[in-house]
């Protein structure tokens, strides 16, 4: 028999993605975690049997509630100075996201306001973000750099997301997203691309964990997204790419030539794009909130996990076209208006966004052997965490 030192009994239903791969639902079940780490999980009677308790172990009744694996946002830039909440009033007013960017609003704006904050406000807004993030379910989240744009800039939002995530007591990782846009003091797009490879990169590699560029009109082209991607993954990055987001401008058969983890957005893919997914291993990362506030077509989801291809879901928290922490809240709109199951939403916003995170063996599932993140909800069906739009767990164990 295995020890253990936390026991989460009684739980009226627990809904994971188990060792196989496939989504269940264990009714009556309960969690032995020892050290952080779960030691035993499932039927009730079974968990029991395995293991030990500890003199001194912390037993959690947990009946009338259910249990489904800490929430990973494999999608986020919730590290930024200032605010932009003029912005949503005036695409409540029909201005659009290109338009305001076109008149130094967007990016641009953030870049501007995260250069001229103290990097000790840039921890203390971070920190606070994260901390609501975990209240509503997440336990692992990435973090993009984006609103630097240089190496001084860029390196110092990462450090700020590792300070941050230490903090709100959340498992972070990073991703150098130099390639968000083009900075005020740059010649040309090219040229900036050349400062990215030369300067950014150097900088950021030892604290990122992949690196992203904005493969869009008006942002980056294929050719300077392919330099830029090629470079990081000479500094041992993932490589990840926003794609299709306004159009599509090959980010797609560009992610499945370099061999991406991940594209996301998609709001813009059509039938090609999906078909070409399908037939890869790049995970498409759907970002509904983002095409609810800037009024775009839902990601093709359904259509894309119809047509066999690895799916995630994020919030992409950001201060302009995604002002939203909360992963239930993704899920919600995942299955209202993209078309998904509660199995697939939930599978999407755990072992999908552990997979783009390169975490399929310690997070975003209760199994043996895996990290300890568990998220109780107050409702014997683990499904009202998806149903209640902007529900918020009972708790968020984190051992």
């Amino acid at each position: 028999m295995q020890p253990a030192d936390l026991l989460i009994d009684n739980l009226a239903s627990l809904a994971t993605v188990d060792a196989n791969g496939k989504f269940c639902v264990v009714h009556n079940a309960a969690i032995a975690i020892c050290a952080g780490h779960i030691e035993a999980v499932g039927p009730r009677d079974q968990v029991h049997a395995a293991v030990t308790l500890a003199a001194d172990a912390e037993v959690i009744d947990a009946t009338g509630q259910s249990a489904v694996p800490g929430l990973v946002d494999c999608h986020t830039h919730v590290v930024y100075g200032g605010k932009r909440i003029h912005e949503f009033d005036l695409r409540a007013q029909g201005a659009s996201y290109e338009r305001i960017a076109a008149e130094g609003g967007g990016i641009k704006a953030s870049v501007r306001l995260t250069r001229e904050a103290t990097e000790d406000d840039l921890v203390a807004s971070a920190t606070k973000r994260l901390k609501t993030m975990r209240r509503l379910g997440t336990t692992t989240v990435e973090i993009k750099s984006g609103y630097g744009l240089s190496a001084e800039h860029e390196l110092r939002m990462l450090r700020v997301a590792k300070v941050a995530g230490k903090q709100a007591d959340l498992r972070v990782l990073t991703t150098c997203l130099a390639l968000h846009s083009t900075p005020p003091e740059a010649e040309s797009p090219d040229a900036y691309v050349d400062y990215a490879i030369a300067e950014i990169l150097p900088a950021c590699a030892e604290f990122a964990d992949a690196a992203d560029v904005f493969l869009e009109r008006g942002v980056f082209g294929v050719d300077q997204s392919r330099r830029f991607l090629l470079a990081a993954r000479e500094h041992g990055l993932r490589l990840r790419l926003h794609a299709d987001q306004f159009s599509e401008l090959g980010a797609i058969p560009l992610a499945i030539e370099l061999g991406a983890t991940s594209v996301d957005h998609l709001e813009a893919t059509g039938p090609e794009g999906i078909e070409q997914l399908a037939a890869s291993n790049v995970i498409a990362v759907g970002l509904p909130v983002a095409a609810l506030t800037l009024k775009c077509p839902m990601p093709p989801l359904r259509a894309l996990i119809d047509a066999g291809a690895r799916v995630a879901l994020a919030t992409d928290a950001n201060p302009g076209s995604a002002p939203c922490l909360s992963l239930p809240t993704t899920m919600h709109l995942a299955c209202s208006q993209l078309g998904l199951s509660c199995a697939e939403a939930l599978q999407a916003a755990t072992a999908g966004g552990a997979a783009v995170l390169g975490l399929d063996d310690e997070a975003g599932r209760l199994a043996v052997g895996f990290k300890a993140d568990v998220v109780l909800i107050d409702n014997p069906d683990w499904r009202a965490l998806i149903a209640q739009l902007g529900a918020e767990p009972a708790r968020v164990i984190r051992a």
